[in-house]
């Protein structure tokens, strides 16, 4: 398949994979919200564990939560399912044509490991469905029913994961799947628990039993879970973007900090939505600011010293040997039909238009070239690094 069509592919997969994906963020913030606010009041059917009152659009609606279920469900009842079931399957192809189909480029690093594309492959899979056998099992054991050590043990899984990925796979991939690991939960937790058991209480209903409350306890306990891990596995998605997060040496402590920040950043906007004061919120804000220095002080650039000198002949031999493969005007890689975000390195004077960029990408996070495919050892980094800093 041409580079041209897989680009067209990527982009079409990649914006079904956000529209998807905001329907389904958007339903999970909304009816977490609308949990939260439900409140007791004088005259309620009978069955019904609180109301909302909510205006938007120019309406005013009622929203009623039975404690289990009604008596009786109309024919159309509204199920949200879809959002999240399309998400993960257009983020799979997304993962498919992104990572697999050219897994010696973007997803292998041999400094990292040295493995064959149908091995890397494998790992990513079986890795996603492992995940989810661990986080399910936790869930399902006596530990399920003690949430502040079932919180610390996800986290303690998903920081597991991070730093498996960063020793498995190249660096602009292994956050990615952490994201990916991340949602694959998520979207199991609808397919496999949330719905089903949403439609276990329906089959009650509509036997004319009194459906098992256990069912509700655990839907909404991993729906719980879902909304608290949105935040975070947004960063990780797009986490490929920014080598200052995927270069760092210890960037699965960085998916902590993110884990941390993301999931208590979470918790305020719903606690604030639902009006809790912010003398009992506002301790959330210094944890969030403490989690974004901490991760801002370990991407810092560092600060290198005057190395010897290199000539410009020196430096348009790495370029040849390193660059203009894939950043020409015509790249002569066959991955790529013209130069990554329109970066061309095949002159020095195009170096030097883009050497911060140069200097985050291949010597400051080492996170060019893709896979370090064409081999760039440390020493040619400090060459290119002392070069650009003379400049």
């Amino acid at each position: 398949m041409s580079g041209f069509m897989v680009d067209w592919l990527n982009l079409l997969i990649r914006w079904a994979h956000l529209i998807a994906g905001i329907g389904w963020i958007g339903t999970s913030f909304y009816f977490v919200a609308l949990d939260l606010s439900l409140k007791k009041r004088e005259k309620m059917n009978a069955g019904v564990m609180g109301t909302a009152w909510e205006v938007h659009g120019g309406g005013f609606y009622h929203v009623e939560k039975y404690l289990n279920a009604p008596d009786s469900l109309p024919d159309d009842l509204i199920w949200y399912k879809w959002e999240a079931y399309l998400t993960w399957i257009t983020g799979f192809l997304l993962m498919i044509v992104q990572f697999y189909l050219n897994a010696d480029l973007w997803l292998i690093d041999t400094n990292v490991m040295a493995l064959e594309p149908w091995q890397a492959i494998g790992i990513s899979m079986a890795s996603l469905v492992v995940g989810w056998l661990i986080y399910d099992g936790l869930c399902r054991s006596p530990i399920g029913k003690n949430t502040p050590l079932l919180a610390g043990l996800v986290f303690l899984l998903i920081l597991a994961a991070a730093y498996f990925y960063t020793h498995i796979f190249s660096a602009r991939s292994s956050l990615v799947h952490v994201g990916a690991f991340i949602g694959t939960i998520m979207a199991v937790n609808v397919f496999g628990i949330i719905v089903p058991n949403q439609k276990k209480i329906t089959v009650s209903l509509i036997a004319g039993e009194k459906p098992d409350p256990r069912f509700g306890i655990i839907g909404k306990q991993r729906s719980t879970h879902n909304t608290y891990l949105t935040l975070p596995v947004l960063v990780m998605m797009v986490s490929g973007h920014y080598a200052m997060l995927t270069g760092h040496p210890q960037s699965w402590l960085l998916v902590g900090l993110i884990v941390i920040g993301g999931a208590m950043a979470r918790h305020f906007l719903l606690r604030h939505e639902v009006g809790d004061p912010l003398n009992k919120i506002g301790w959330m804000l210094p944890v969030i600011a403490i989690a974004l220095a901490v991760a801002m002080w370990m991407t810092a650039p560092k600060t290198a010293g005057q190395g010897p000198k290199v000539s410009d002949a020196e430096v348009t031999g790495l370029l040849q040997k390193h660059c203009v493969a894939c950043h020409a005007a015509k790249p002569t890689h066959e991955s790529f039909e013209e130069a990554p975000n329109n970066v061309r390195l095949e002159t020095l004077t195009e170096l030097r238009r883009f050497a911060p960029l140069v200097r985050k990408q291949a010597v400051e996070t080492q996170a060019m070239p893709l896979g370090n495919e064409s081999e760039m050892t440390v020493e040619e980094r400090a060459k290119l690094g002392a070069w650009l800093a003379a400049q």
